[in-house]
């Protein structure tokens, strides 16, 4: 068996306390939502690990113990016991850390914004003001006037003892904002943990940072999510960062056609797809019996994928595949796929995301970030 930090993928060297203060949870707090990801949210485990980890590595010292970091978790609402069995739980607040963190580890820090809309080339009704004025129509809302110019207009065209005329109303232009309706697909097929790699835990780490980055940035727009494996289902937002992998083949194709049945119901006409994979369909379901096939790529399996990929774009909806593998022949795959949907392509490797090479189609555009 391998030691436990090489098994997490995790380089720990001595550790030097520094002054005890209030950092010392926050630094527990960052290592301990880490092993949540891997232990799919279970807390025991989670805390079997940082147990084993200070027995190892020291992480903590005679004034700070594991016991009092486990105290600060309840006290500061990451964790509740469970009443009936005794176990520990987490909390909806750790729920959100976790997203937060992983938000942060992904797309770096970012500020959540006021109204979180997308920006658009139009103006019209929305929420950030421009410098272009015009006069008053009919159907324009009484905060889009501007009333220091609109005052100025009255003492110009009738004095200074006149009323103000509906002409001399000014509206300050601002501006239009869309809405998007966006599906997550989430792969948790088998071969997410196949030969030893561990590619679930960076998958459910983009998803996390994607759906934190949504809620906060956007916080108009629709979230759905789904998983896939020989078939696809809806989980809630909730269920993240307790997902695990599955005996089960890769149904690229159901998800899709999953993620087209929800968007088509969305009154919003900008909708878009987040994939999350390996890059390896393998399942087909016709009627009621499984196509399978895991050894390499399959023809009739990459074809249908292929004509999903082509049907999404007919119907406007671009695909951002975060391919979570190295593997050439299937970054292969993923290139004629988003190449086909005219959409865009993420490529990482397993270790810790960090170098992710993007591809955007639409915009013949190809970048190392």
């Amino acid at each position: 068996m391998l030691p436990l930090y090489h098994v997490l993928g995790f380089q720990f060297s001595k550790y030097i306390p520094n002054k005890v203060d209030g950092s010392n949870f926050e630094n527990l707090l960052d290592l301990f939502k880490q092993l949540l990801l891997h232990t799919s949210g279970d807390m025991t485990e989670a805390l079997d690990w940082m147990n084993e980890l200070d027995k190892q590595h020291n992480i903590t010292n005679s004034e700070y113990g594991m016991g009092d970091f486990i105290q600060d978790l309840k006290d500061k609402g990451y964790m509740d016991e469970n009443k009936r069995t005794g176990e520990y739980e987490t909390t909806s607040k750790m729920e959100q850390a976790i997203r937060k963190n992983a938000l942060q580890e992904v797309f770096g820090k970012l500020k959540k914004s006021g109204k979180g809309n997308h920006k658009t080339r139009f103006i019209g009704i929305g929420d950030e003001s421009t410098a272009d004025m015009r006069g008053y129509q009919f159907g324009d809302s009484l905060d889009q006037i501007a009333l220091t110019e609109s005052i100025k207009n009255a003492q110009f065209n009738h004095g200074a003892n006149e009323m103000m005329t509906h002409d001399d109303l000014v509206i300050n232009e601002k501006t239009y904002k869309t809405q998007t309706s966006t599906v997550l697909m989430i792969d948790i097929s088998h071969s997410m943990i196949l030969y030893g790699e561990d590619r679930i835990t960076p998958a459910k780490r983009v998803a996390l940072a994607l759906a934190e980055y949504i809620k906060t940035q956007f916080p108009k727009d629709t979230l759905d999510i789904i998983v896939f494996g020989n078939d696809a289902w809806q989980i809630t937002l909730k269920d993240l960062p307790y997902l695990k992998v599955g005996p089960y083949h890769t149904n690229t194709v159901a998800g899709l056609q999953l993620a087209r049945e929800i968007l088509r119901r969305k009154r919003n006409p900008n909708k878009q797809i987040f994939m999350i994979t390996d890059g390896k369909p393998s399942c087909l379901k016709e009627g009621i019996k499984y196509y399978k096939n895991s050894f390499g790529l399959d023809k009739k399996i990459v074809n249908k994928c292929y004509n999903e990929a082509a049907a999404c774009r007919r119907l406007g909806i671009p695909i951002t595949t975060f391919m979570i593998a190295q593997d050439p022949y299937l970054q292969q795959f993923v290139e004629e796929f988003t190449e086909t949907n005219n959409g865009k392509a993420f490529y990482t490797g397993l270790q810790g995301l960090g170098e992710i090479v993007f591809t955007d189609y639409a915009k013949n555009k190809r970048k190392r970030m």
